[in-house]
């Protein structure tokens, strides 16, 4: 008697139904991932549509255009440069040509008389006569008393200046009577008049009246500010 074959083994089935259950999953993906492209591809192409109508509806709205054509430029003048302190410059020129020196010989200058006094050449004794008279009333006065040499020549040369920009004609300058210096010698006194001789502004000085100061000051008569 021929044997038979045997049965068919069940253990096969599980797994072809296994392979058909993730062939199915995997097509529902691929499905969905094309679904979802496709969604995309169509929003994608909605939204240029929208832009290509809306450029097309601001075209029409403004009709034909041209270029503008270049208006002709007109070249502008460079920006002028910063302005030049011309009158600081020729202040500080003035004071280094004004520089007075200590060592300046007034002896050929000075009247000789009972009090020494100073005129510029082509002023006449007369003007020292009034001056000591007071026919120029004075309108200041500087007070170097007690300041040392340096001190005393920069207050001296700033208060001349000032005195002769403000239109001033007649001032006094105080420089005591030396009693106080060493030698009890008018050591300020002599380079007072030193240092006024060389100053432009001042055309003539006395020593003051003992009312107003004596041997102890000089009254100076400055030049007329030019207009």
């Amino acid at each position: 008697m021929a044997s038979r074959p045997p049965p068919p083994s069940h253990s096969s089935a599980p797994k072809t139904l296994k392979n058909l259950a993730d062939l199915k999953q995997v097509q529902r993906a691929l499905a969905e991932t094309r679904e979802r492209e496709a969604a995309e591809a169509a929003a994608k192409a909605a939204a240029e549509r929208k832009r290509a109508a809306e450029k097309d509806l601001f075209a029409r709205a403004i009709g034909a255009t041209e270029p503008l054509r270049r208006k002709a430029s007109v070249p502008l003048a460079p920006e002028p440069p910063a302005p030049i302190p011309v009158q600081h410059q020729l202040d500080e020129q003035r004071v280094l040509r004004e520089s007075l020196s200590d060592e300046f010989d007034v002896t050929t200058l000075l009247d000789v008389d009972d009090a020494m006094s100073f005129r510029r050449p082509g002023i006449g004794t007369d003007v020292t006569a009034r001056l000591r008279k007071g026919d120029w009333s004075i309108q200041a006065q500087v007070d170097l008393h007690g300041l040392r040499s340096d001190e005393a020549r920069e207050a001296l040369g700033g208060f001349i200046r000032t005195s002769h920009k403000q239109g001033l004609r007649c001032v006094r300058v105080v420089h005591g009577k030396g009693l106080g210096s060493p030698g009890k010698q008018p050591v300020l006194k002599t380079k007072t008049q030193r240092w006024l001789i060389q100053k432009n502004e001042v055309i003539a000085f006395v020593q003051a009246k003992p009312a107003e100061g004596g041997a102890g000051a000089l009254v100076v008569l400055l030049a007329p500010v030019r207009r």
